[in-house]
């Protein structure tokens, strides 16, 4: 695609699971250049190609062209404004979605409380496979997830040998806390970053939350949450049971969620929880082709396969 053509259509675009994660750059010029998007610093400059990026987290020091923009606009890529280390959303930019699908039903499973309580014991049933909290009230699911993450603190702190007390978290002086709250900081926005961008590619609201409420991130992390003990807990623990002093805390915890989601598998598990929680039956499943080729004679074809001539006649 030129620097020219014309937008990019939804069925040109890569599957959500197809994506690379996310992205930070910090201190670089962000352009483009025909599908790719160029980022420069002191070190030279990189092409990513704008399709294949989940979200781009943008850091302090960065520049960014509105044509650069405007392609990942085009190709559903989200783009989330942070603060230093990443530990701060200021803003974030418009997704892939096209379709309201997703969004009716979702606004009509939380607004009926009888739904909305359903698919909140959906959420902590995911949490507690081996229990049944049918029977369970909102505030004693709520305690029974205090109790499970204060558990799973406890179990990460004695394993890695990391002191711990307890969760603190100042927005406004992350130097202020010590590595292992400062690595939890760090890996919690980069999983919200991920799950906000799942969410919105797929026409949700970020905002319409079922145990979260009057934030406009509530869904995020009632999404979160259901993997936070699996993926940012221990990573964090690790973090900080390998900190040195003068390590960039944030930095390195945020090469190690990405590294944790790489292969796609992590997006596919999100997708696949959301749309069972929200009960999407088989033909109201949203899916993104990958791109084809045009063929005079059988219309598409495959892309992405080596053809032989043999193969051709």
């Amino acid at each position: 695609m030129s620097a020219v053509s014309d937008k990019v259509i939804l069925p040109e675009l890569p599957q959500i699971e197809d994506r690379v994660t996310f992205i930070y750059i910090e201190h670089a010029k962000i352009n483009r250049q025909d599908s790719a998007v160029t980022v420069w610093d002191e070190r030279g400059t990189v092409y990513i190609p704008a399709a294949m990026i989940g979200v781009l987290f943008i850091g302090p020091g960065t520049d960014i062209s509105h044509r650069a923009v405007e392609l990942l606009g085009d190709t559903g890529t989200s783009i989330v404004w942070v603060g230093e280390h990443g530990v701060r959303q200021y803003a974030h930019g418009r997704s892939l979605a096209r379709s309201t699908r997703y969004l009716m039903k979702q606004a009509e499973l939380v607004t009926n409380t009888r739904t909305r309580v359903a698919v909140a014991r959906k959420m902590y049933q995911m949490r507690f496979p081996d229990e049944d909290v049918t029977g369970l009230t909102m505030q004693q699911l709520r305690a029974h997830e205090g109790a499970r993450v204060r558990k799973a603190y406890r179990e990460q702190a004695k394993l890695t040998n990391v002191k711990w007390d307890k969760r603190e978290y100042d927005p406004n002086n992350y130097q202020g806390s010590d590595p292992v709250n400062q690595a939890l900081s760090a890996a919690n926005v980069a999983l919200y970053g991920v799950i906000h961008s799942i969410v919105v590619a797929l026409g949700l609201s970020p905002g319409l939350g079922f145990v979260h409420t009057g934030h406009d991130m509530s869904f995020v992390y009632d999404i979160a949450d259901l993997y936070k003990a699996e993926i940012t807990i221990p990573l964090a623990f690790q973090v900080a049971a390998d900190y040195e002093k003068g390590d960039d805390v944030g930095k390195i915890t945020r090469l190690k969620v990405r590294d944790k989601m790489v292969g796609g598998k992590f997006l596919m598990k999100v997708v696949k929880d959301l749309q069972s929680l929200l009960d999407v039956t088989e033909d109201e499943k949203i899916t993104v082709q990958p791109i084809n080729l045009w063929d005079d004679k059988k219309g598409l074809v495959s892309y992405g396969v080596n053809y032989s001539e043999k193969e051709e006649e």
